[in-house]
């Protein structure tokens, strides 16, 4: 039997979407396990940043393929629906249990990585949008109601376009060097200038070379010369106890560099 639920539809092209993303999460923390080597020194933990994005990109072309149908429905509903929400309803509610299912997996490790985080998300948003679509099923058959079917998807995709927007934003932002919404760049820099000996700060910049990794590097400014390896060992230590950077890389010098980069 052919069923034609658009809110079925999408939440099938949702899922199906999310196995591939799931996929491209698992190809990404594979890629973070890599041992660096001379021509990737950073290893390959950006992968799991990269991993991130694209499956944020797959969902928005997926939620703008599906609105546009979904748009087209209203205009001319598919009166057939309205004879198949049991269907509907079945294959949803099979959604549900196999959704939180997998949501329960990623639960963990979901605060600390991007990665991790987008999985259970979308993992997570399935499991409501197939509750949704079981209620319009229901409602379908009951009332006959041909522009619900429709209706549903359209609100499917506005849940779905809150979580993959988010996950978009934040994986763009790393692919492009951003600080991680965790660190307080200014408020590195006033530790940094907080520390024993040191007049300022230069050259700051702080990244993420993977979903859980964040590096630093700088210029301290010390006047007195070089503080010894005490004072880089304070520094690193206070820097991942307090904002979680793991590679600190420190070079002092006496004065300002004339070639340093443009300071924020």
């Amino acid at each position: 039997m052919k069923v034609d639920s658009l809110a079925l539809l999408a939440d099938a092209g949702h899922n199906l979407s999310d196995v591939a993303g799931l996929v491209l999460a698992w190809g990404g923390a594979l890629a973070g396990e890599l041992r660096p080597n001379a021509h990737h020194t950073y290893d390959w933990k950006r992968g799991s940043v990269l991993a991130a994005f694209a499956n944020a990109l797959i969902l928005l072309v997926a939620i703008g393929a599906l609105a546009w149908e979904a748009v087209g429905r209203l205009a001319s509903p598919v009166a057939q629906v309205a004879a198949q929400g049991e269907t509907v309803m079945i294959v949803a509610g099979i959604g549900i249990v196999i959704n939180t299912a997998t949501a329960l997996l990623f639960m963990r490790g979901r605060k600390n990585d991007l990665n991790i985080r987008g999985a259970f998300l979308h993992m997570a948003a399935d499991a409501v949008v197939s509750a949704g679509v079981v209620v319009a099923g229901a409602l379908t058959l009951w009332m006959q109601w041909t522009w619900l079917d429709p209706a549903v998807r359209l609100a499917i995709g506005a849940v779905i376009l809150v979580s993959t927007w988010s996950l978009f934003k934040q994986s763009l932002h790393l692919l492009f060097d951003g600080v991680r919404d965790s660190v307080d760049a200014v408020a590195v820099k006033r530790v940094l200038e907080s520390l024993p000996g040191v007049q300022t700060v230069h050259d700051l910049h702080i990244w993420a070379t993977g979903t859980t990794q964040i590096a630093l590097t700088a210029h301290p400014v010390m006047p007195e010369g070089h503080a010894g390896d005490a004072f880089l060992e304070t520094a690193a230590d206070k820097l991942r106890d307090l904002f979680n950077i793991t590679h600190v890389t420190l070079q002092v010098t006496q004065k300002p560099s004339t070639t340093a980069c443009t300071n924020w």
